[in-house]
């Protein structure tokens, strides 16, 4: 048989290790889902698919509950909630039109006060 001049296929670049994750977060710039993930795996007995799975769960109840109205609050990190925002009147950019901006809704975050002492 003639040798295949096809190239080898790269393997995946490994995951970050969890030092440069912490790194990363320490620098301003925002964590992904999957370092987060990472990093409960990390610190858990879990592996990450489990963790995968958790930290979806925790999203989709946090979003759940904000849908139907409800607040959300993270000890240590402060409360979702929705408020209702009324009606206003609005300027379009460039044209300087006015505009009415109808009443919507918007989530909310207030810091726990722990955090704030901790920043």
């Amino acid at each position: 048989m003639a040798k295949s001049t096809k190239p080898a296929a790269k393997k995946p670049a490994s995951a970050p290790a969890p030092a440069a994750s912490r790194r990363a977060a320490a620098d301003g710039s925002k964590i992904a889902k999957t370092q987060l993930i990472e990093m409960v795996a990390d610190r858990t007995s879990l592996n990450k698919k489990q963790a995968g799975d958790a930290v979806a769960t925790v999203l989709d109840c946090v979003v759940g509950a904000l849908r139907e109205g409800r607040s959300v609050g993270l000890p240590g990190l402060g409360t979702l909630s929705v408020a209702q925002t009324a009606a206003r009147q609005g300027v379009r950019p460039g044209t300087s039109q006015k505009i009415t901006i109808p009443a919507g809704k918007k989530i909310r975050f207030k810091v726990a006060s722990t955090l704030k002492g901790n920043l």
